[in-house]
């Protein structure tokens, strides 16, 4: 349970951060306020994990890889699949980061990758390991 009081929200538990869409905030009378929480699945929990300049370089490289439009923002979120990217230009993604960081992927870890931000996770993971 929430509650409002002026600009402070209070909880009566913790709760996580998760993504702000998923909050609303509704009056049913003057004075009164409600926060709503809907159910989010859990792969829209805001969630970074990867270091900037990875995600950073990891987005050049897709961008290049996939000769995205000038304008088009391509962010940690952004799916490979959603850039018009099939599974061939995964393959050559993943060959240019592996080129790019000096690193070998797994084929197993790289069928895993979906966005920017898993092949960052990934790529820091590896690069750690090194």
């Amino acid at each position: 349970m929430a509650s409002v009081t002026g600009s402070a929200l209070s909880f009566a538990r913790p709760v996580k951060a998760v993504n702000t869409s998923s909050l609303s905030f509704s009056t049913a009378r003057k004075g009164d306020a409600f926060l709503r929480l809907y159910p989010v699945p859990k792969r829209f929990a805001i969630c970074c994990a990867a270091k900037k300049d990875t995600v950073d370089k990891v987005c050049e490289i897709v961008k290049k890889q996939l000769a995205v439009p000038e304008g088009t923002e391509v962010c940690g979120a952004s799916k490979f699949s959603d850039l018009g990217a099939d599974s061939l230009d995964t393959v050559e993604i993943v060959m240019g980061l592996e080129e790019e960081f000096g690193i070998s992927v797994e084929e197993s870890s790289a069928q895993s990758i979906a966005t920017v931000e898993d092949a960052a996770e990934l790529i820091d993971k590896l690069v750690d390991a090194k």
